[in-house]
């Protein structure tokens, strides 16, 4: 079996494979790339593993096309990759979800990037940042202080290099769950394609309005639709900001999906 119609075939809707991922995830990876608020910059191979390197570098492609950020360079899984063909289970990492540019993401990217006054001079915190574009788009725009969290150190290593492609100083990034660690001030927190479970969407939910309420947060959630976010609570408490058409190839990638919607969380 593919691994395009393995693991990815059921992430876009359920998503069981990955909250086990990230729930093992949470208990079992260390500490984060770079400790928070230090921004080292001398070239990602010092910081990351040649070995890894070597393997991201072989195992993904460089891509800008199928997305609605084409200004936006990202290391993907793509058909012209081995292992979109392989079975996923000879994939040997956990699965590699920050190597899909999932559509609610772009949404928050393209929004950030046509909308730069959103956090110019701002500190933003990208939630599950998977391949790190919503928080590039952030640092193209402008932001002050960024922090991008994803549990996978492996979506860690990913976004040194795609920082790099976009000529980009990294900016930090833990890999620890931020949804166990004390709340900081940000002045937005954005979040892609996170309501995938019920669970994990309650937890989510009541964290975003201890954000919001604590420290008067901005945040902005990218989604397209799932049935999970659709039919979660939060739904009641958010503001439709933009809907934007997906791209053939993305809609190609996720079931279908037509659209993706960035929405201001008002609880």
């Amino acid at each position: 079996m593919a691994l395009s119609l393995g693991w990815r075939a059921f992430a876009p809707f359920p998503m069981n494979n990955r909250c086990a991922v990230f729930l093992k995830a949470a208990r079992s990876c260390g500490l984060p790339l770079f400790p928070q608020g230090h921004c080292p910059w001398r070239g990602t191979g010092r910081f990351l593993d040649p070995e890894m390197k070597a393997f991201l570098e072989e195992n993904t492609e460089v891509t800008s096309s199928g997305s609605l950020t084409p200004e936006i360079q990202l290391r993907l899984l793509t058909p012209r990759c081995k292992f979109w063909w392989e079975r996923a289970d000879l994939w040997p990492h956990s699965d590699p979800y920050w190597a899909i540019y999932w559509p609610g993401g772009q949404a928050l990217s393209r929004y950030l990037l046509d909308n730069p006054d959103i956090v110019r001079g701002k500190s933003v915190l990208d939630l599950g940042s998977g391949c790190g574009a919503t928080a590039i788009a952030a640092k193209m725009s402008g932001a002050s202080r960024i922090l991008a969290t994803d549990i996978d150190p492996i979506a860690g290593m990913a976004i040194l290099l795609n920082c790099e492609l976009n000529q980009l100083n990294p900016f930090p990034i833990l890999t620890k769950n931020i949804l166990d660690l004390e709340q900081d001030k940000w002045d937005l927190v954005v979040l892609g394609d996170m309501f995938y479970d019920e669970d994990l969407a309650d937890r989510l939910h009541r964290w975003l309005k201890n954000c919001f309420w604590t420290h008067r947060t901005q945040v902005l959630i990218g989604d397209p639709g799932r049935p999970q976010f659709r039919g979660h609570s939060i739904r009641h408490q958010l503001h439709k900001v933009v809907e934007y058409s997906l791209p053939e190839p993305t809609r190609q990638e996720n079931n279908g999906l037509t659209t993706s919607t960035v929405w201001n969380f008002q609880p």
